[in-house]
């Protein structure tokens, strides 16, 4: 048994702490707040600042993990270079963690470094900065904190029937941005918009060093997931997306650079535009991803949280297969409160070929993802149709809170 800590505890955290205590394994929950949704499947928790350096050595030194998992972005990274010089394992690797929480540092990588195909941006650390940058991308183009987390602090400038751009809308883009992001970062990227016809999401598996005859080396693919967004958060996804094969080999190869320069093991959530000149690289996660949840309703042999926790503790993965068509669509809060219920399930759950899962999150506020809805049909059924079934179950629920 490994002594796992889980640094953030959201709803991915929790699917993933179930995963690991099927597989028989110890964890530790850490959240900036209480009863966070995976301290309540797991062993043991913690609340504290993860921003706060001197309270992350303080409770690593206390329980000792073998394993560390960071889950979200509001962490003192660097710190993990310290703990991998100590002898625990960090995931998917110190390196990764920090790359991967700060978008300067990934968009760097891959557009320079790796060569990838990417949006054109430009970074500003303060107001004046980003008019600048605004003038250069041109518009419209997306402004996004450094450090943020589902789409927190994102906004679309667009030019005026004129063809100028107003100061007020970059303005406001700036104090959005401020406003989302995580920490204590005020950079943000200002990057030019991408004509795309679709997003995807290729879950990506790297695996510890293994004998070749379990896998060892290989990385690993799930079907692509496609996804749709509002106010730079996910609303919907399905699998399989729709792409052409030469365009999933192109994400799939860009995939493996990507990871591969990063080091390290587990299952990365890798975003693309899918465009007519082909496909640009989006943004990386290291750990499960939110379009991912649609996993959860059967559409591969393994979820993306069993995906992981069998990487993370250096078990092998054989395969990936695509079991099912599936879709998710996301329960929302629309106002601020406590305690809340859910007006609704018996209706929505008495339809066939469907589930809903509820996060366990305490407080609520307006468009706070609380809930999933998921739908399923045999491989080979029209995706379309089972995503506009999962939208319209996830409408016959509402959240009352207090």
């Amino acid at each position: 048994m490994k002594k796992i800590m889980l640094l953030g505890s959201g709803e991915l955290g929790k699917e993933f702490v179930i995963a690991l205590k099927r597989l028989g394994q110890y964890v530790i929950a850490v959240d900036s707040y209480n009863d966070a949704p995976a301290q309540q499947v797991a062993d043991e928790r913690e609340v504290i600042s993860m921003l706060d350096g001197t309270e992350l050595d303080r409770i690593v030194a206390k329980h000792k993990p073998d394993i560390i998992v960071p889950e979200i972005e509001a962490i003192r990274t660097e710190r993990f270079y310290d703990y991998e010089k100590q002898g625990i394992t960090v995931v998917p690797s110190a390196k990764a963690a920090n790359f991967t929480m700060n978008r300067k540092a990934i968009r760097d990588l891959a557009a320079k470094e790796l060569g990838l195909k990417t949006a054109k941006y430009e970074y500003a650390n303060t107001l004046e900065e980003l008019i600048a940058a605004v003038k250069i991308v041109g518009t419209p183009c997306v402004v996004k904190p450094l450090m943020s987390s589902s789409g927190k602090g994102q906004s679309v400038i667009k030019p005026e029937k004129d063809g100028s751009v107003s100061l007020t809308s970059i303005q406001k883009a700036w104090q959005y941005a401020q406003s989302g992001k995580r920490g204590d970062y005020t950079e943000v990227i200002a990057e030019a918009f991408v004509k795309f016809n679709s997003e995807i999401t290729l879950l990506t598996v790297t695996q510890k060093s293994l004998p070749t005859s379990l896998g060892g080396g290989t990385t690993l693919f799930c079907p692509p997931i496609g996804h749709r967004q509002e106010r730079g958060d996910y609303q919907e996804s399905w699998q399989p997306a729709e792409i052409k094969p030469e365009h999933l080999k192109e994400a799939q190869e860009m995939a493996t650079k990507v990871t591969k320069a990063l080091t390290g093991f587990g299952i990365w959530g890798v975003e693309f535009f899918l465009a007519d000149d082909g496909v640009y690289f989006s943004e990386l996660s290291p750990r499960p991803h939110d379009t991912g949840m649609v996993t959860l309703a059967g559409t591969q042999n393994f979820s993306e949280f069993e995906l992981h926790a069998r990487a993370v503790l250096g078990l092998p993965i054989a395969e990936i297969t695509l079991e099912r068509v599936g879709a998710s669509a996301v329960i929302l809060a629309d106002k601020e409160g406590k305690n809340p219920s859910y007006i609704g399930l018996e209706k929505a759950m008495n339809h066939t070929q469907s589930d809903v899962r509820i996060f366990g999150k305490p407080i609520t506020r307006p468009y706070r993802r609380m809930g999933v809805v998921l739908a399923y049909d045999k491989v080979g059924s029209d995706v379309d149709k089972v995503k506009e079934r999962a939208i319209e179950i996830a409408k016959e629920v509402r959240v009352e809170s207090i």
